[in-house]
């Protein structure tokens, strides 16, 4: 076996096929682990019957679902109906390709300088996956879900690539692994794009359809939205592709803005180098770490679906259009205009002053005391 076969092909493969079996081991622990906070954050028990607290739940659904009868409407475009839950689980697997997960070359499947951008182009297919159910169904109520969903999704599309926009002209680079460094040798993206890791971090709740966006279930219709008319496999198969979307994002989220597998500012800490030196050690520690950020925000999810009502569709709509894209559009304006000002550095500096400042005053107007109003008897 040629040593350029080993490099560009069985290694990538390999490391591509324990990368998948550990996010299919995450994808369904995070199952149970969101059923159990649920029933936790609301009072009440969640599931407790398989299995230590229910811990084997995440062995008896799958097994309930393969063994559930597969029932398909008789007046379904068959095709398409069969293609629908599979179209948005493809794109979520292959991203796993790109992400990397720790320090290279052990933890980065496959380093390529526009890992980004095609990571945006696979993820975006997926709106497809749920226009095909929604409509493939013959059912009214799947096919409103499905566009529902399919506005939702193109909605967020925007302000979910402009939110990045900001990264890219501070790191200078598509490449994550790139992107993870430039933060470990400067400063946490999150402090000077503050305002972006906050649009991103909406968008990508609105991108997969996660409380309080999950408008593609309405409660005058009393159905699921587009899997409505989907029974047993197929619609696990909605399901993972949605958990295995979450992750993904996190991932970006991670990546983007909280220096990846790194705990270093300015270069003082665990960078990528410090990582490496410790060898085949300090590369599973840059991995945990990684798995702890992104296991961070996987629980916001699940927090914010115990917590928040659901948005009607108009002031999803209205949040999208009216306020995060023009606040996206504003924050590239800042970023380029301080880089211009300050090309030997300090832009971040500045950046991360005027986000703080912006936050101060957000919170000033939400949590200022109101003047009370007294009605007078007429």
């Amino acid at each position: 076996m040629t040593p350029a076969l080993m490099k560009y092909l069985i290694w990538p493969l390999a490391k591509f096929l324990v990368a998948f079996v550990i996010v299919q081991v995450i994808v369904a622990a995070m199952n149970w682990v969101e059923r159990r906070l649920l029933g936790l954050m609301q009072a009440r028990l969640g599931p407790n019957r398989v299995g230590y607290k229910g811990l084997l739940q995440i062995i008896a659904d799958p097994i309930k679902f393969i063994l559930k009868e597969d029932i398909v409407p008789s007046s379904a475009e068959k095709v398409a109906y069969f293609l629908g839950p599979i179209l948005p689980l493809i794109p979520a697997f292959l991203v796993f390709c790109l992400i990397p997960y720790g320090p290279p070359p052990t933890f980065v499947v496959t380093q390529v300088n526009v890992g980004l951008l095609l990571i945006l182009a696979l993820t975006s297919t997926g709106v497809y996956g749920i226009i095909l159910g929604g409509w493939a169904s013959n059912n009214k109520y799947s096919l409103m879900g499905g566009l529902r969903s399919a506005a939702q999704m193109v909605s967020y599309e925007v302000p979910f690539g402009l939110s990045i926009v900001g990264v890219l002209m501070l790191c200078g680079s598509f490449d994550l692994v790139h992107i993870v460094n430039y933060q470990a040798h400067n400063i946490w993206n999150l402090f000077p794009q503050i305002i972006a890791a906050f649009i991103f971090f909406v968008s990508m709740n609105a991108e997969n359809n996660r409380t309080p966006f999950d408008l593609p279930e309405a409660e005058s219709e009393l159905v699921a939205g587009y899997h409505t008319e989907y029974s047993a496999m197929k619609f696990a198969f909605f399901m993972l592709a949605e958990y295995s979307a979450m992750l993904v994002n996190c991932c970006l989220m991670v990546s983007l803005f909280l220096g990846g597998w790194t705990l270093s500012i300015s270069g003082y800490g665990l960078t990528t180098a410090t990582l490496q030196a410790m060898g085949i050690w300090g590369g599973i520690l840059g991995a945990v770490i990684f798995f702890v950020k992104v296991m961070f925000f996987m629980l916001v999810y699940v927090w914010f679906r115990a917590t928040f009502p659901r948005f009607r569709f108009d002031q999803l709509m209205e949040l999208g259009w009216k306020w995060m894209i023009p606040l996206a559009l504003a924050n590239i304006a800042v970023t380029g205009i301080v880089i211009l000002a300050a090309p030997q550095g300090g832009g971040e500096i500045v950046l991360s002053i005027a986000g703080a400042l912006i936050i101060a005053f957000t919170m000033y107007l939400l949590f200022r005391p109101k003047p009370k109003v007294v009605a007078h008897a007429g």
